[in-house]
């Protein structure tokens, strides 16, 4: 200790626990310590012992009570010399004449002095970290005194390290910062060296170092923030041709038209682009002191050929706010603020060949007050403008990305069919799951929850599972394309089905116990794209195979055994597989003979075996490169001649 007072903590049950401390218990002929007595007392010479009881940690305090400043002429109980005090204590704590504990300290405590000289106008001059450590000893953290443990202080007397000297940092914190590194051959702290080390690696002095040397001071450039606006119609020499199927609508500040949209991690996103010919019905959560306002209604939009329109707007007054308005918390009419917002948003984008015609919004609007959750509702939909009666007619006979597939039913009178995919709600439980159409090109994973009983039987468990998954499929054939026509049986695939595999394994009467349960549902779509119309692409349903995954099903014991129903997790997932349209070209022999010397194909590229000696290569002067070569040249036409039989024959001559 460097000052009047140290801390230090008795871990454990203080409980008739005796503190005592002795000064000087070095003996002064063996420079041994004296052998600890627990009769002594909380005070010894200057110094006292203070403890403070706790739970199960007990703060002891070492103090001094003498004053530190330096002697006056004639004065006394004060400090000769600058190095006031230098003392060892010993602090014991013991339960009657067993000794539990000891705690070693050694004071070296100087005066109190002010400073009387000049005042140095010397900088201090930091080395050059390139060839020097700035800091040789970064366990040396106290200016002026000895750091417990840190054996390169210069400030630690020798009694003070033999204290602990077996007990030193290491690595660079204990002051070795220019270690020998991997590379160097004198270096043995590589765990597996290789065969070819001893042939390869530095021999060099540890003043040559990789911890060392030159930073590279690069250039700081300013960043620069894109901006959210995207130059469409800049210049007439490139003016916009109109939209792409997936291509964001613009608006006429040439800005994105947003409209609340989910994300993947299934949050609403309030500034997600608008996509043109992509369909989307989202539902999403807020509260009137999280609602914002979306996009005005009076911004215009291009239409594709630099033109703008405006929305046609509706507005519509919500009547039963119980499908939309959570039940409200317990308050008075008088306390509640409530607010005007919007409920739900309706478009309609009306379009021809790549331009948008026309846009229609409906906007309900309806009060929402403080403590409600409103569920607010953002729809979009495109329409062809040949659509008649709300239905549409594609121009585009094939699929697009996010239509649902249509599915058909030809051994029923009504042919309208279903491809399905669960909507959990709720538990999760399949009692109350929903279902929602399988979408064109978005590959999908859901599924539920069935509640088994300890007592079911197996067969007539595969038998519900199945009847469940079978439910999420009410078609015999898919449609081709997205017009296929009911009464047309060619515009139609029918649905390749692969029953699930069921084994006549006996489970010997066991309860819970079920072997082929088909609990999961793989369906799988194999499209390709057969062309294109007015630049949009032509996708063509091929095929359709529908299969099932057996699990093993076992009932799983809660705590105590108590209850008898267990759960059954079944999945449905939705696959979207493209080939191409028509069978690719067999590659011929010659494309197989050229691939091997196919630079971009393989890691060894022949034909730049040469490549040094060219002027493309700038690795070296040409002349040097030039000069290599021959000699290489040289050496194999040398090797070539003494390997030759006849040489043999001649030297011997």
């Amino acid at each position: 200790m460097s000052g009047p007072r140290v801390n230090s903590f008795f871990l454990g049950n203080s409980s008739g626990v005796n503190f005592s401390i002795i000064l000087s218990p070095r003996d002064a002929e063996t420079g041994k310590l004296q052998l600890a007595n627990c009769s002594r007392s909380k005070r010894a010479g200057d110094w006292n012992l203070d403890v403070v009881p706790g739970m199960n940690t007990s703060k002891v305090t070492v103090s001094l009570t003498r004053t530190l400043e330096l002697c006056l002429p004639n004065a006394t109980e004060c400090c000769p010399s600058p190095l006031c005090m230098v003392e060892t204590l010993q602090v014991l704590a013991c339960r009657g004449s067993v000794m539990l504990a000891q705690l070693l300290i050694q004071a070296e405590i100087f005066a109190n002095s002010s400073f009387t000289g000049n005042v140095s106008e010397n900088a201090t001059i930091i080395p050059n970290q390139a060839f020097k450590p700035l800091g040789s000893c970064p366990c040396n953290l106290t200016a002026g005194a000895c750091d417990v443990r840190c054996c390169c202080d210069l400030e630690c007397t020798p009694d003070l390290q033999q204290l602990f000297s077996g007990s030193c940092f290491t690595g660079v914190f204990g002051g070795d910062v220019n270690p020998p590194f991997d590379q160097l051959c004198s270096s043995q702290s590589m765990e597996y060296t290789p065969e070819w080390f001893p042939f390869l690696c530095v021999q060099s002095s540890l003043d040559n170092t990789p911890f060392l040397g030159y930073f590279y001071h690069g250039s700081v450039s300013t960043p620069t923030v894109p901006s959210f606006k995207i130059p469409l119609q800049t210049s007439p020499g490139k003016p916009f041709t109109g939209y792409r199927e997936g291509d964001p609508i613009i608006t006429e500040e040439d800005e994105y038209f947003t409209v609340p949209q989910q994300s993947l991690a299934g949050q609403c996103v309030g500034n997600a682009p608008v996509a043109y010919l992509h369909n989307f019905d989202v539902k999403c959560l807020t509260s009137l002191e999280s609602y914002k306002e979306g996009l005005p209604h009076n911004v215009r939009i291009n239409t594709g050929t630099a033109d703008f329109i405006q929305q046609n707007v509706v507005y519509r007054t919500i009547t039963d706010r119980g499908k939309f308005v959570t039940e409200s918390e317990s308050l008075h009419a008088a306390e509640v603020l409530c607010q005007n917002v919007t409920f739900a948003e309706h478009y309609k984008f009306i379009w021809k060949d790549k331009n948008i015609e026309q846009v229609n919004v409906t906007v309900f609007l309806g009060s929402l007050c403080d403590g409600e959750i409103l569920t607010q509702r953002f729809t979009v939909e495109f329409l062809s403008l040949t659509s008649t009666n709300g239905e549409e007619l594609f121009e585009n006979p094939g699929y697009q990305a996010g239509k649902p597939v249509r599915a058909a039913n030809m051994n029923a009178s009504d042919p309208l069919g279903s491809l399905n995919i669960w909507q959990p709600a709720d538990r999760g439980l399949c009692a109350s799951a929903t279902y929602r159409p399988v979408l064109f090109g978005v590959d999908s994973y859901s599924g539920c929850i069935l509640e088994v009983d300890i007592n079911e039987e197996c067969s007539r468990l595969r038998g519900n599972v199945t009847e469940k998954l079978n439910a999420l499929i009410q078609a015999t054939h898919i449609g081709k394309r997205d017009n296929s026509s009911y009464s047309d049986l060619n515009d139609w695939v029918e649905i390749i089905r692969l029953d699930p595999f069921s084994s006549n394994v006996s489970t010997g009467g066991l309860k819970g116990f079920c072997p082929d349960i088909p609990a999961n549902l793989n369906i799988r779509i194999i499209f390709a794209k057969v062309g294109a119309v007015q630049g949009i692409p032509q996708q063509q349903i091929l095929a359709v195979q529908i299969s099932y995954s057996t699990v093993l099903w076992q009932f799983q014991c809660g705590l105590g055994c108590k209850n008898t129903l267990s759960f059954l997790p079944i999945t449905a997932s939705v696959q979207f597989i493209e080939v191409p349209a028509q069978p690719p070209i067999p590659v011929t022999r010659y494309r197989k003979i050229y691939a091997e010397f196919d630079c971009n194909r393989n890691d060894v590229c022949w034909p730049q075996l040469l490549y040094p000696l060219t002027r493309f290569y700038t690795g070296e002067p040409y002349s040097q490169c030039l000069a290599k070569g021959l000699l290489l040249a040289f050496l194999v036409l040398l090797a070539a001649i003494t390997s030759n039989p006849w040489f043999s024959k001649l030297w011997n001559r």
